[in-house]
């Protein structure tokens, strides 16, 4: 069969959709990290240079230079994969994310592996499960999306830590070793993120679960005897993936982002405490590439859900 040249015309749209996405956001993180008050060269300097000798740390980082100079300069490297180096070390950026990546892919890539299925489980139980139950659990998945990451940690820590003595309390993992040789350290991060994003997950995910069962197909599917497994993997998945392919790539973005406050808190060498100590020493290079990296993780998903939407819906999904 033919392929439809209406659904092919899709595909460019999508990836000129990502490449203006990102173009965008580029432009907003690079304006904003020039926003913050000070700059290396006062911190450098701390705070005792002269204007003279603050003018010549300015201009031997390369600060005097025009505003579009620089971020033509700063656009031009993250493309190339050489955003440029630190301003308070002189070490390459690309070297500093290099040893950082490995513990925040792991520690996202485990709290997503953990959200997925218990969204899916909550969300579900919200809307199919035992009735007296369902507000219960609609009650809980509100108040989990509603409470901060700080309180969950200090939670966490309170009953595993301090009371079971299951785990440690912090997870002082060095930098540039496994974070898989030490799983005990990445327990309470883990959770920390999984339980917020799962709870905010199932939250948004429970109406698109509602609608779905309530479509006559389904409910004649349920008349005609056919099991509640058979009719949410048949009926209510196909139904619901559009949705839940861009919730997936909203959680995952926020997974990566939430790893600046967890990894601070429990002393994880990751991308988001650099990313804190660089915004503190407003060592500009690297808060601009962490954060676009950022950027360009949650872009990713967001086009792999809107490629997911395009193939599910049969008018073309989101590449309309």
């Amino acid at each position: 069969m033919a392929a439809d040249p209406a659904r092919l015309s899709g595909v460019p749209r999508l990836i000129a959709r990502a490449g203006a996405l990102l173009t965008c956001a580029s432009i907003v993180i690079f304006l904003l990290t020039e926003a913050l008050p000070g700059d290396s060269a006062v911190v450098l300097s701390g705070g005792r240079a002269t204007d003279e000798q603050l003018a010549q740390l300015r201009a031997a980082a390369g600060l005097d230079r025009p505003l579009t100079e620089r971020y033509a300069s700063w656009l031009a490297g993250m493309l190339s994969g050489e955003p440029g180096h630190s301003l308070l070390t002189g070490r390459p950026v690309a070297e500093l994310i290099g040893r950082r990546i490995p513990v925040t892919l792991m520690l996202a890539a485990a709290a997503l592996a953990l959200a997925v299925p218990l969204m899916a489980l909550l969300a579900w139980s919200a809307v199919r499960g035992p009735r007296p139950l369902r507000p219960v659990i609609t009650g809980l998945v509100v108040a989990g999306a509603a409470l901060p990451q700080v309180a969950l940690a200090a939670l966490l820590v309170a009953v595993l830590s301090a009371a079971w003595k299951l785990v440690p309390p912090v997870s002082l993992l060095p930098v540039g070793e496994p974070a898989w040789s030490r799983p005990d350290l990445l327990v309470l991060p883990v959770l920390t993120l999984a339980l917020p994003a799962a709870a905010y997950g199932a939250a948004l995910l429970r109406g698109a679960i509602a609608d779905a069962v309530s479509r006559p197909f389904v409910r004649d599917a349920e008349l005609r005897g056919m099991s509640a497994a058979a009719v949410a993997l048949r009926y209510v998945l196909p139904a619901v993936a559009p949705a839940a392919a861009r919730l997936l790539a909203v959680v995952g973005g926020g997974l990566v982002a939430g790893t600046a406050v967890v990894e601070t808190l429990f002393g994880l060498a990751g991308l988001g405490e650099l990313l804190v100590s660089a915004i503190g020493g407003r060592d500009l290079p690297v808060v601009q590439a962490v954060a676009m990296l950022a950027t360009a993780v949650v872009g990713a998903g967001l086009m792999a859900a809107d490629t997911v939407a395009w193939a599910v819906d049969p008018r073309g999904g989101a590449a309309r």
